[in-house]
C-alpha cells in the first residue's frame, strides 16, 4: 500500500468524524414531508431570511461541504485500489 493510499484513508476518517458531528450538532426539524409537499407555514421572518449566519446555518453548509468532500473521497480511494 503506498504512502498517498494511506494520507488520504486518514483524511477520509477525519472527514467522517467530523461530518457525523456536524449532523449530531445540528437540530431536529419537525417539517418532515410537510415541507416538500407545500403544506408548511411559508411566511418568511427576519430568523429564516439570516439563518445562514447563525451556528444552525454553518453546521448546515459544513455538511453539505463534508458530504461532497465525503463522496469525492471514497470514490478516489476505490479508484486507487
Amino acid at each position: 500500500m503506498s504512502w498517498y493510499v494511506i494520507v488520504l484513508e486518514i483524511i477520509f476518517a477525519l472527514v467522517s468524524v467530523g461530518l457525523m458531528a456536524c449532523i449530531l450538532l445540528q437540530k431536529k426539524r419537525s417539517d418532515g414531508l410537510g415541507s416538500i409537499a407545500g403544506m408548511a407555514n411559508t411566511a418568511e421572518t427576519y430568523w429564516d431570511k439570516n439563518k445562514g449566519n447563525s451556528m444552525e446555518g454553518r453546521l448546515y453548509k459544513y455538511t453539505k461541504i463534508g458530504g461532497g468532500v465525503f463522496l469525492v473521497l471514497s470514490l478516489v480511494i476505490c479508484l486507487i485500489k
